[in-house]
């Protein structure tokens, strides 16, 4: 209850009012209480008084009398005005002065103080030693009654004149007075209570709406704007709210387009990213670090399962900013690159890991030191053909018959034709590899191409007894491409099919439609040496032959199939090992009928 902003303000103004009232209150019945005790002593001291001498001076005389104590109270009886002698609350007494006992006044013994008082033994002292200066006159706002005791000595004779106030008219004063305060306080309560409920809410009303508001920035709504109700402190509060909820909705919102970009950088990122937590626990695995690892990687996975045999955890921790630590690790048939470095040296940092497959990286590096041996193979045998038979010419001048020398020439032209050839190749494939090489795309009647690389091909057909065939399924359309380079990759695969045919082969040639039409194809089958499985998924590749030797004797390089498959790999078709039935082997291209705007494009 009392944790309402609402009590608090209103239980701090009535405590406040009801605290200046009390001491309002106190200082009023203290304040009375000194005015009616100095108003008794200002009293008796009008009587009594110095300047009262001729007074006190008659008192003494009476008090000489043979009835002394009937003469004083005939005098005070005199002056009962002046003393305000009320015969009610404040009374005069005449006692003896040696016994203090009651001798007369304006009321009997009964009304005197059932003990006596401090002025009284204070006059009696004075009686005592004769002095008639020794009143007592002394007392205190707390105590029950006022009194005076003023020693009256005389010839043979002493009394006690003793003025007594019972202070019933001060109490019926303070407690008129306690009323009127009392009334006054409720009614001030009542006053403060309501004006303290219409304060409290006129400033709770904006901090509860201030509240609201914040509640449901805290939930996420950013959309609802505080009215600013006023100018003051308060106004100046809701508006700077509204400020706030605003620039905090545009940092969540940046954010979030920032994490949206992580998590979609993680996500479809080639590279694996596994991060861990300072207990070394993973606390974020993208799909490809799973996919790398070949394993299923959740959260709370530890680092010592994963990565624990290549770097402890604590000497990656340890590490300080740009320093990292790398590594290789092999998984199944992949080669992992590994990098690792703490992401931060905070309380929540960790360590972060990124993946690199770089299986075929290395596979590349050890085709280029593949190729360059191949090149280097390759132009090594003919050029040691060329030095050598150029050395016999040399080391032999004259002494070899023409026909002889003219032999080794011819030998000579050919390793250099061969040579030639290589080096050709190699430049027509660099220049694939670049994007140089232009390929100029027109549209041509793809069965006449066809033909007219088998008639380019009949003589050399039947110079080893070969039957060579070509048959059109149907009528082939016009396809889109280069028909210079197309007509090089069937002279190619064409070629290989005569020149690895064992003499007296077959070699047919069929062409056709897909059943969606949308491509040309081109079989080339023969029954010659074939193609042994294990070497099926490589014949493309530069360099590669089945049979290394008869490929040398035959004049091969290598490297025409290779540069067949760049090129119809920039016409979007396809080279392909249809299945063969028998010995032989079976080579297919396939042609998209009509090319992609951009690439067909002159």
């Amino acid at each position: 209850m009392f944790r309402s902003l609402h009590m608090k303000l209103t239980m701090i103004m009535l405590m406040l009012i009801g605290s200046q009232m009390t001491i309002v209150g106190t200082f009023l019945t203290t304040g009375v209480s000194g005015f009616y005790m100095n108003g008794f002593y200002r009293q008796l001291n009008s009587v009594f008084g110095p300047d009262q001498r001729e007074f006190v001076s008659d008192l003494r005389s009476a008090a000489g009398d043979d009835d002394g104590a009937e003469s004083l109270r005939k005098m005070l009886e005199a002056n009962a005005g002046p003393l305000g002698i009320d015969y009610h609350t404040r009374n005069y007494f005449v006692l003896d002065g040696d016994t203090g006992a009651w001798l007369a006044g304006s009321a009997n013994a009964d009304a005197l103080p059932m003990r006596q008082s401090l002025n009284l033994t204070t006059a009696r002292a004075a009686v005592a030693r004769g002095d008639a200066s020794g009143v007592g006159d002394e007392s205190y706002l707390n105590a029950e009654y006022l009194d005076a005791a003023i020693p009256i000595l005389s010839d043979g004779h002493a009394y006690i004149i003793y003025i007594l106030d019972n202070q019933e008219t001060l109490s019926g004063l303070n407690r008129q007075l306690f009323h009127i305060i009392l009334q006054s306080l409720i009614l001030g309560l009542l006053i403060t209570a309501l004006l303290s409920f219409l304060l409290a809410k006129t400033m709770v009303g904006p901090l509860e709406k201030l509240t609201a508001g914040a509640e449901k920035v805290a939930a996420g709504d950013f959309d609802t704007a505080l009215p600013v109700e006023s100018t003051d402190e308060i106004g100046i509060l809701t508006g700077t709210f509204n400020e706030m909820a605003g620039v905090l909705h545009t940092t969540l919102a940046a954010m979030e387009n920032e994490r949206n970009k992580l998590d979609t950088l993680f996500l479809y990122m080639t590279d694996g990213v596994v991060a861990f937590d300072m207990s070394g626990a993973v606390i974020h695995c993208n799909p490809a670090a799973t996919n790398m690892l070949q394993r299923k990687v959740e959260a709370g996975s530890r680092y010592d399962e994963l990565f624990g045999g290549l770097f402890a955890f604590g000497d990656v921790l340890a590490l300080k900013r740009p320093r990292h630590a790398e590594g290789e690790m092999m998984v199944g048939q992949r080669t992992l690159e590994l990098l690792l470095a703490p992401f931060s040296h905070q309380t929540l940092g960790g360590v972060l890991a990124v993946l690199h497959d770089v299986t075929e990286r290395h596979r590349n590096e050890e085709r280029r030191k593949e190729f360059v041996a191949n090149v280097s193979h390759e132009l090594r045998t003919p050029l040691t053909n060329v030095r050598s038979y150029a050395e016999t010419l040399r080391d032999a001048e004259g002494s070899i018959p023409p026909d002889t020398s003219n032999g080794f020439l011819d030998i000579i032209i050919n390793e250099t034709d061969r040579m030639t050839h290589i080096v050709q190749d190699l430049l027509i494939l660099s220049r694939l590899d670049a994007g140089n090489t232009e390929i100029a795309f027109t549209r041509f009647p793809f069965q006449e191409a066809i033909e007219s690389v088998v008639r380019a091909n009949a003589l050399n057909a039947r110079t080893r007894s070969h039957e060579l065939s070509f048959r059109a399924e149907e009528p082939l359309p016009c396809v889109e491409g280069d028909r210079n380079r197309l007509e090089q990759v069937m002279m190619n695969i064409i070629g290989n099919a005569i020149k690895y045919t064992p003499d007296g082969g077959h070699i047919r040639v069929t062409a056709g439609l897909t059943p969606d039409r949308k491509q040309v194809w081109m079989d080339v089958w023969d029954d010659g040496i074939g193609i042994p499985e294990e070497s099926r998924g490589r014949i493309f590749e530069r360099f590669y032959r089945v049979d290394k030797a008869r490929s040398r004797e035959s004049g091969g390089t290598g490297l025409g199939l290779s540069i067949a498959w760049e090129i119809v790999q920039r016409h979007h078709g396809t080279l392909s090992l249809p299945p063969h039935d028998g010995s032989g082997t079976t080579i297919r291209l396939t042609l998209p009928v009509t090319q992609k705007p951009e690439v067909a494009a002159p």
